[in-house]
């Protein structure tokens, strides 16, 4: 589906700021999660004053999830009902929704016995039963969200069914998220099974209408970069004039980024896009705890280097902050992430509407 230029479309000086989240995985849900309390009106009163006074209007926010998971919950549904896999986006869904919901908590209720029912979660059985009663997936994302009352709107990157493969460093080529999360050599390259697959309408419409694109936090080759190689993307984002912010994840991964700096992840995400698609990286400035550190050591697992003077070359703004969760493990703060989101969101909607003033000007 083609389309239009994205400066065609005069932006109003009213309308809502919109960012697009692009990923998967618990990455994604925790930006959601503090991005959140800027959309629902009921909640905003919570945010520190400062921050509401930065955006001045309302909010509107839309996901895009990778369905490429095979394992647990996800995996056997897909292999049982033929339908895509629910776990990312139920987890984007009770993101979006009250925390103090009783029906978030029990979307993310999971069985701890019962033959054929251990392992799964309610969320993700409503999904699939929603999906056969409906006959389409994206329907019933939608109607599961209307239920939750989640804040936003939540799309699979495409309808079609399909399984992620990478090719490895040694030459192998493996396939499944699942034996590619377990690879030992090095990944070069991931791809998608059937290869041409397209994304649904609305994406396509929600990048040309965004002020921010983001991208991640979240494993890299598994829950970011699967949703660039639906065709069609990744050639909107490029010709969007939003601000496309990647959230540059905080540690390695073991098998999929183990050694990785700032500009390998960026360098991977260009490279699968096929063309330079990030313009903004947004690192963390607080140093790790040493007791954090000792504890990932463990697995030889180390902070994601910031490689300032290459990233600078590369031509990216760099976005420094404090994104570090007062946690056990090593995560994103949402609220800190979603504080650096709405200040770029707020820059991205202007620099939309100046690009669209130069073109008015040109007469184009």
């Amino acid at each position: 589906m083609p389309l239009r230029n994205p400066l065609t479309r005069r932006v109003s000086s009213d309308e809502p700021i919109r960012i697009l989240s692009i990923g998967g995985g618990t990455g994604l849900s925790t930006l959601l999660q503090g991005l959140k309390y800027y959309a629902n009106p009921e909640l905003s009163s919570a945010l520190p004053s400062p921050m509401r006074e930065t955006l001045n209007r309302p909010l509107e926010l839309t996901a895009v999830v990778t369905v490429t998971d095979d394992g647990g919950s996800s995996g056997r549904l897909r292999r049982d009902f033929d339908v895509l896999p629910p776990g990312d986006i139920r987890n984007c869904m009770v993101a979006l929704s009250e925390d103090a919901a009783l029906l978030s908590k029990l979307f993310q209720y999971r069985f701890s016995a019962g033959r054929g029912l251990k392992g799964h979660s309610f969320g993700n059985l409503f999904l699939t039963a929603l999906t056969q009663i409906t006959g389409d997936f994206a329907h019933a994302v939608k109607l599961s969200s209307e239920v939750l009352a989640s804040t936003g709107r939540i799309f699979p990157s495409t309808g079609a069914n399909v399984v992620l493969q990478a090719k490895l460093e040694d030459g192998s080529l493996v396939t499944g998220e699942t034996q590619i999360s377990k690879a030992k050599s090095r990944i070069q390259t991931v791809l998608l099974k059937p290869r041409r697959i397209h994304p649904l309408s609305e994406t396509l419409e929600a990048i040309e209408q965004a002020d921010l694109i983001t991208f991640g936090p979240g494993s890299l080759f598994t829950s970011v970069i699967p949703n660039l190689l639906v065709s069609g993307i990744p050639e909107a984002i490029a010709r969007s004039s939003a601000i496309k912010a990647y959230f540059c994840n905080l540690m390695w991964q073991p098998t999929e980024t183990m050694n990785f700096t700032a500009v390998d992840h960026v360098t991977a995400i260009n490279k699968h896009a096929r063309c330079s698609l990030i313009d903004c990286i947004i690192v963390n400035s607080k140093p790790v705890s040493a007791p954090h550190r000792r504890r990932y050591a463990a697995q030889q697992v180390q902070p994601v280097a910031v490689d300032m003077e290459q990233l600078l070359k590369m031509g990216l703004r760099v976005v420094e902050d404090d994104l570090l969760a007062r946690s056990e493990k090593v995560r994103h703060d949402p609220h800190r992430a979603a504080a650096v989101a709405i200040r770029l969101a707020v820059a991205g909607r202007r620099r939309r509407q100046r690009a669209q003033s130069f073109k008015s000007a040109a007469g184009l």
